[in-house]
């Protein structure tokens, strides 16, 4: 960190200066923080993205946003509700068992203080082995070497319902890594683990250098066991990866999987959260062009797909100007 040193008469001058001259906006100005994902991964992007365009608008409104690296859906759950976070980017399915306090919340219990924003890109359920590990299809997970996922992330949360839908635990595995989602890609060119899951929107970074690294392949998440899943549970959907996105990848790919969400809490001011709304969607086509997961995105589907908890007042505020709900 740089430290700025100043003479006491200088300091004093400015202080004075700074007290008599400064604007209301400034004195006014407020932060907002949001929970993203792993460097890598488009959350990390989608943060980044929303407090871009907010940040556009500073001038007007005084709100100035950042979007620090996290640990994920969970964390980000976590950190909203600590007060650390205003705001984050979770997994539909993590969204839907925080509001009930199922799963991993149950513990906890509902948190019923969550709220909804909108909804971004969908996220399948995204499987990557070595070319050499014999591995064809998520069913061939036993006995080899697999990234589960870091504890507080989407993967590993999704993870851990696949794994008890099919019967497993981690002693199914010749190793259960635990590592976060910026290590994986290097771990699986290392030759350290034969797969690596990754629930996340495309193209992707880290898939990008799993792929070109070594000689790797996108196998299939199909199965009565995924079956299952999708027909239980309301926030899964089938899915499928396109060909042609990765190299030596040129065939479509089935899976299934979630949708990125953007939530906040009763604990956050109207106007922030309707601020930062309007950032996005009066600036839609700037913001889609950040990322090509963004590319077919559509105002409807933000505002009603994927969202189990309640509108957020500011953002079902912003909507009912617009025409979108009543």
């Amino acid at each position: 960190m740089k430290r700025h040193v100043f003479s006491t008469a200088a300091f004093s001058g400015a202080f004075i200066a700074a007290a008599t001259f400064a604007s209301p906006a400034v004195a006014q100005e407020r932060y907002i923080t949001i929970g993203t994902g792993g460097q890598t991964g488009v959350y990390y992007v989608v943060g980044q993205s929303v407090c871009r365009m907010v940040n556009r608008g500073s001038d007007e409104h005084n709100i100035r946003c950042n979007a620090p690296s996290t640990g994920g859906s969970v964390a980000n759950v976590n950190g909203m509700k600590s007060g650390e976070l205003d705001m984050g980017v979770v997994q539909s399915d993590v969204q839907y068992r925080a509001y009930h306090g199922e799963a991993n919340f149950e513990e906890e219990g509902a948190w019923e203080d969550m709220r909804a924003v909108f909804t971004m890109h969908g996220e399948p359920l995204t499987v990557v082995a070595r070319a050499d590990s014999g591995i064809e299809n998520i069913s061939d997970f036993p006995g080899k070497r697999v990234n589960i996922g870091n504890p507080g992330s989407g993967q590993r949360n999704t993870m851990d319902v696949v794994m008890d839908a099919f019967g497993w635990d981690e002693d199914t595995f010749a190793l259960a890594s635990q590592l976060d989602a910026a290590e994986q890609a290097a771990a699986l060119s290392d030759n350290n683990i034969d797969a690596m899951v990754y629930v996340v929107g495309h193209p992707n970074g880290s898939i990008q250098e799993a792929t070109t690294t070594i000689d790797a392949r996108l196998v299939s998440v199909t199965g009565e066991e995924i079956d299952g899943l999708i027909e239980e549970y309301p926030y899964y959907t089938r899915s499928v990866i396109p060909g042609g996105l990765y190299r030596g990848n040129d065939e479509d790919v089935e899976t299934f999987g979630v949708a990125a969400t953007f939530v906040s809490s009763t604990a956050v001011d109207e106007d922030i959260v309707y601020e930062t709304v309007k950032a996005v969607f009066e600036n839609f086509d700037r913001f889609k062009r950040l990322h090509p997961a963004f590319e077919n995105l559509s105002e409807e589907d933000m505002i009603s797909d994927g969202l189990t908890a309640p509108l957020h007042d500011g953002a079902a505020r912003y909507y009912r100007e617009r025409g979108w709900i009543e």
